[in-house]
C-alpha cells in the first residue's frame, strides 16, 4: 500500500467520524431527544456523556440502548420514565443517535 493511499484512507476515516457525530447530534435534535437530554448536563434525563461513560465497555450497549429508545424505560437513571419513540423515530435514526451518544467522551 502506498503512503498516499494510507493518508487518503486516514483522512476519509476522520471525515466519516466527524460526519457521524454531526449527523447523530442533528438526528437527536430533530427527534426531540434534546427536550429531556443534553450533552453535558442533566435535564429530565441523564446527560449523553454520562450515558456514554456508563456503557463505555459494554459490547451490547448499542443494541440495548436502541431497544430502550424504541420501547422506553425507567429505573436505570432514576424514577423519571423515558417514553417510547417506536412510531415517531425510524430505526435508522435511532441507530444513528445511539452511535453518536456512545461516541461521546
Amino acid at each position: 500500500m502506498s503512503t498516499r493511499y494510507l493518508v487518503m484512507l486516514a483522512a476519509g476515516l476522520v471525515f466519516a467520524g466527524n460526519a457521524l457525530a454531526e449527523s447523530g447530534e442533528v438526528l437527536a435534535k430533530n427527534s426531540n431527544c434534546m427536550t429531556c437530554h443534553a450533552v453535558d448536563n442533566k435535564l429530565l434525563g441523564p446527560p449523553f456523556r454520562e450515558v456514554a461513560a456508563k456503557y463505555k465497555n459494554d459490547k451490547g450497549a448499542q443494541a440495548a440502548l436502541e431497544k430502550k429508545v424504541r420501547s422506553g424505560g425507567a429505573g436505570v437513571w432514576g424514577k423519571m420514565p423515558m417514553p417510547a419513540t417506536a412510531m415517531s423515530v425510524s430505526d435508522g435514526d435511532i441507530k444513528g443517535i445511539v452511535q453518536w451518544v456512545l461516541s461521546l467522551k
